[in-house]
């Protein structure tokens, strides 16, 4: 197959890109699902994985994202972003067949070292093919409609993940009920069908155009200088970082604290999962409209404090003595995340795509990518090396009302283990967001002016759906009996 890039691309051909984007992306979505997220955790678990290793798994996606250096000498040596994508890509998901393969073999299966090890490659080359796919994307997406089509995108295969994850989690159930010795035999199968579904993802991004790039010949150290000598995207540097390492400080051992701490079975960890997928889909068209009309800037303004009340929320769900209203509370907290996450994930990735320079993107995305990548992968690791000490320390605060006929104490909190984590993540996010207002973005509007906005809009389409079904209503019997009678 021709992996070369073309001088220029028909309207035609671009059309056909982006649709064979959006196949790899679900490919890509099915293979994630299959073999990461809360399902990689409860194999980790099965495997007896320490606190340490745990938060290690976590690290290991921001970790590697420091190898993308290899990715900008390899686009800077051939020119060809499709090619290294594409063979990085290629490289990052056979990996994950081999995992699937060793327990079927040997009849030791596999451990947790042997897991992180061979996830370690998996990681490793998926960020040396991410960086030039960035860059490829950016010349290949129109600008214009950036917001619209990668939201678009990330809608259908959240569906995808979330039909996915029920199946998953209903077979998972299904076997650890009648067949628990077989539970790591079924890791394995999800290993390889994920796997192999990547790889059907790579056949269509093989075939995707790429625009040819024009990159400069400067030393390495001077053209790394240029994204820090860049004020406004430095300001961008600085807030993503602070961002990324308050969340990870949290949001990696949401899955460990509820299999772990509150005991929830894994069915309802994946349904409460598919909750705050099917939020982020009813959501994420509005914010990639919203972000093309009033601006990144604005959205991560409007969506980062409720996701930060949702992980402070957290600390909350131990407190209910009754099983229902923890879950109630969950499920609340997974709505707002599904919401809020759509709209900061797809204004992140577009005003990191918009403020990059055109000539030198991949330089800019990719050191982007790795300053980013350190802070979110020594928050896991220092949350996952301190949470044998919180789990011997308790914070508790209990309100009494004395009367007459008794004293009556009303619980308030408990903070144990993870529960500081996710009290001091959601704190430093909150701080985090004073980084953000030096950063400059083109049609940026005042967050106060875009929520009337917002607001007006959906009131609107509300009073609109409302009219519509009383119109239809109204019209259904008019219609009915208007209809010629037989003749007998």
């Amino acid at each position: 197959m021709n992996l070369r890039p073309s001088e220029t691309l028909t309207e035609e051909q671009v059309k056909k890109g982006l649709r064979n984007v959006i196949f790899d992306g679900l490919a890509s979505e099915a293979m994630v699902t299959f073999t990461g997220g809360a399902f990689l955790v409860a194999i980790a678990i099965h495997l007896g994985a320490t606190n340490f290793q745990l938060g290690l798994l976590a690290a290991l996606p921001t970790f590697s994202s420091i190898f993308q250096l290899v990715s900008i000498w390899l686009v800077r040596r051939f020119n060809n972003r499709r090619a290294v994508s594409v063979i990085g890509n290629f490289m990052a998901r056979f990996p994950l067949l081999v995992i699937g393969i060793l327990p079927l073999m040997f009849s030791a299966g596999t451990t947790v070292q042997v897991l992180i090890f061979t996830l370690f490659f998996h990681y490793f080359f998926g960020s040396v093919a991410g960086a030039s796919w960035n860059s490829w994307m950016k010349d290949l997406v129109p600008e214009n409609r950036l917001g619209s089509y990668f939201s678009h995108r990330s809608r259908l295969t959240q569906i995808l993940s979330v039909a996915l994850s029920l199946l998953l989690a209903a077979l998972l159930d299904y076997v650890k009920l009648h067949y628990p010795e077989k539970e790591i035999v079924a890791y394995a199968i999800m290993f390889l069908v994920g796997g192999a579904l990547g790889m059907l993802g790579l056949w269509a991004l093989a075939k995707t155009p790429e625009p040819k790039s024009y990159l400069t010949n400067e030393n390495f150290i001077k053209l790394f200088k240029k994204p820090l000598k860049d004020i406004n995207f430095r300001n961008l540097l600085i807030f993503h970082s602070f961002w990324a390492f308050s969340l990870n400080l949290a949001t990696p051992f949401f899955s460990v604290y509820m299999l772990k701490t509150i005991g929830l079975p894994l069915s309802y960890i994946i349904s409460l999962g598919i909750v705050t997928q099917i939020s982020s889909i009813a959501a994420i068209k509005m914010w990639g409209k919203f972000a093309d009309k009033y601006s990144n800037k604005t959205i991560i303004k409007i969506a980062a404090p409720l996701y930060i009340a949702c992980i402070l929320a957290w600390a909350f769900t131990g407190m209910p003595t009754v099983k229902f209203f923890s879950l109630l509370l969950l499920v609340l907290i997974h709505i707002g995340s599904g919401i809020s996450t759509a709209g900061i994930n797809i204004a992140l990735s577009n005003i990191s795509l918009k403020l990059a320079s055109k000539n030198e993107a991949i330089v800019y995305l990719t050191s982007q990518n790795m300053i980013v990548a350190l802070f979110s992968t020594f928050a896991p690791m220092i949350g996952g090396l301190m949470a044998d000490f919180f789990s011997t320390h308790e914070f508790t605060w209990n309100l009494q009302w004395k009367s007459a006929t008794g004293i009556t104490e009303l619980h308030v909190i408990t903070l144990k283990g993870w529960n500081f984590f996710f009290v001091m993540g959601g704190l430093l996010a909150l701080c985090s967001l004073r980084f953000l207002n030096p950063v400059r973005e083109k049609g940026e509007v005042r967050k106060e002016r875009a929520i009337i906005y917002m607001k007006a809009k959906l009131r609107a389409n509300i009073r609109l759906h409302t009219f519509k079904n009383m119109v239809r209503n109204t019209l259904t019997p008019v219609r009915l009996f208007s209809l010629p009678q037989k003749k007998h």
